[in-house]
């Protein structure tokens, strides 16, 4: 089997506090603390888990646009983190990011075509004509059409912005594209439609994603395997058979008893966690969970668990299955 495409190793990104009464000497937000992942070339691996967990910042971590504390990003076998900006560019051509947000992340004094056309002009050396060629080629591909081109971001519905920043992301025909909360401001119907169609282009173009996103149903949908963030660490990973059939964390289990199912077989006991997620800037010691886990023990107040191989590729980072 091929090595993985992308490769993230003990990545960590903290952020000094330097005002307010907080600001005590080598105080530090920990907003990833030591996440670990890969991710194979035609996968889709999802990354989920409440808001404030970190999975935007991993994904903006990847690309340097958060530059880590530590850590490796281990992109075709080069740790990008070592490069300088200008070799990093280079980078971007085949790492897109697809932004939640689909008008924020649009200039609105900017044509759709120019949108488009922009990466272009920066990264290729294509002329006037051929640029405009490979819009309309790329309007098309996302489901529009060239003659959307002349008109402004303010002039498409949710949905069909999100298809811009799509048609953006593939201008340069990248091989791994870090979607973040790409459907999430979208209507349910519109959010199929949009998955539905990253799954196409993947198959189309052998695209790799990285699948940021805090909606269980949605991620179950696109992705292969799957990670659960808590508190800057992922907690949990596998396969989303073998996530959603034997999640094992208590995290990730009272996570998947809280999604919704139409399905009266399917149904869980809805597990309660009590209070809420711990502050980055002073997490719990031992397992960061542990102040809210039902199953807690004297361990988990005091040693950090680690992820271990459960098999199949099923890892969890829980004292209950210490050996």
């Amino acid at each position: 089997m091929k090595g993985p495409l992308l490769e993230v190793k003990d990545l960590k990104v903290h952020y000094p506090i330097e005002e307010g009464f907080l600001s005590k000497s080598g105080n530090v937000v920990k907003a990833i603390d030591g996440v670990n992942f890969s991710i194979y070339e035609n996968e889709t691996y999802g990354l989920v888990g409440e808001s404030g967990c970190g999975k935007s910042t991993t994904g903006k971590a990847i690309l340097r646009l958060i530059e880590p504390v530590v850590g490796e990003v281990i992109f075709e076998g080069k740790d990008i983190n070592q490069i300088s900006r200008k070799e990093m560019r280079k980078v971007y051509k085949d790492m897109q990011l697809i932004f939640q947000d689909p008008y924020a992340s649009l200039n609105p004094r900017m044509t759709v075509g120019q949108l488009i056309e922009e990466p272009l002009i920066v990264n290729s050396n294509l002329n006037s004509g051929e640029r405009k060629v490979r819009v309309s080629e790329l309007l098309e591909i996302v489901g529009l059409n060239a003659y959307h081109a002349p008109r402004y971001p303010h002039e498409f519905s949710g949905g069909q912005r999100q298809r811009i920043g799509i048609a953006r992301a593939l201008a340069l025909n990248p091989k791994i594209i870090i979607a973040d909360e790409a459907v999430s401001a979208l209507d349910v119907s519109i959010q199929s439609q949009v998955l539905n169609l990253l799954r196409k282009l993947q198959r189309e173009f052998g695209l790799t994603y990285l699948f940021i996103s805090h909606d269980l149903s949605v991620v179950k949908h696109i992705s292969d395997r799957i990670g659960v963030m808590y508190l800057g660490r992922i907690v949990e990973q596998g396969t989303k058979h073998g996530l959603y059939d034997k999640p094992l964390h208590p995290y990730t289990q009272a996570l998947f008893s809280a999604s919704p199912t139409i399905k009266a077989e399917s149904r869980k006991e809805r597990i309660v966690l009590k209070g809420d997620m711990p502050s980055p800037t002073n997490p719990p010691t031992g397992c960061a969970f542990h102040p809210r886990c039902f199953a807690a023990m004297s361990k988990c107040k005091t040693v950090q668990p680690k992820l271990q191989n459960m098999g199949d590729g099923h890892y969890v980072a829980c004292h209950l299955y210490d050996e």
